[in-house]
């Protein structure tokens, strides 16, 4: 049974080098209330609005906002990397604020709907590794590498707010757009026929449509 192995949420903290400050650095709680953020827009400091309640984004320009509300990522998933990397990765350590257990988050179409705890999300948009991420993991090349794994997690918008606690069932209800997350992912970090194929689906999300549409125009 696919079920919420933790919760979590980041409080602001410096970054190296840099003025304003990241939530990246999330903890697990005992819930996270979750709700439609509204569009992506820049708030005090520029900090971005997030679907859970008291989670907070640095950058509003990149995160945050209706499609970038709440980000799931599989324990088995971070447990690859624990390997990989022989270090302990805790949960909520890339920055999710669900991780699950039992279910291939990776494995997900735009727009499956998942029932999770009285919440209801749609999987909306994939996890772009950033310079913040890369900060926190300290290894070499990381956006590199954890891009070329091809299995970052997913984005969820909130269809219907309500609350998520740590041993919650998820359920999924498969959208059938057969277009996978990982094929999103692959088509934010530059591969071209990941993008036309994206754009023959006339319910994709503004913003990936709007990128894809002005890459394919520089580059033909």
């Amino acid at each position: 049974m696919a079920t919420v192995l933790s919760v979590n949420v980041g409080a602001p903290s410096p970054r190296t080098g840099k003025s304003t400050p990241t939530g990246i650095a999330k903890v697990p709680v005992d819930h996270i209330d979750v709700a439609d953020p509204g569009p992506k827009r820049r708030g005090p400091g520029g900090a971005g609005f997030s679907g859970v309640a008291g989670d907070f984004i640095g950058s509003g320009r990149h995160h945050g906002g209706s499609d970038q509300a709440v980000y799931a990522f599989a324990r088995e998933e971070l447990d690859h990397w624990s390997r990989e990397l022989g270090r302990d990765l805790p949960d909520g350590m890339f920055g999710e604020n669900i991780t699950t257990l039992g279910l291939d988050v990776d494995e997900s179409e735009y727009a499956d709907v998942w029932t999770v705890g009285d919440a209801v999300l749609r999987v909306s948009a994939p996890r772009i590794p950033c310079s913040n991420f890369a900060l926190r993991m300290g290894e070499k090349g990381w956006v590199k590498r954890f891009a070329e794994r091809g299995r970052a997690g997913t984005y969820l918008a909130v269809a219907e707010a309500g609350t998520i606690r740590p041993g919650d069932a998820i359920t999924v209800q498969r959208s059938g757009s057969g277009l996978l997350i990982t094929s999103l992912l692959q088509a934010w970090m530059g591969d071209l026929d990941q993008m036309r194929a994206a754009l023959t689906h006339d319910d994709l999300d503004e913003e990936s449509r709007g990128h894809f549409t002005r890459t394919l125009a520089r580059r033909g």
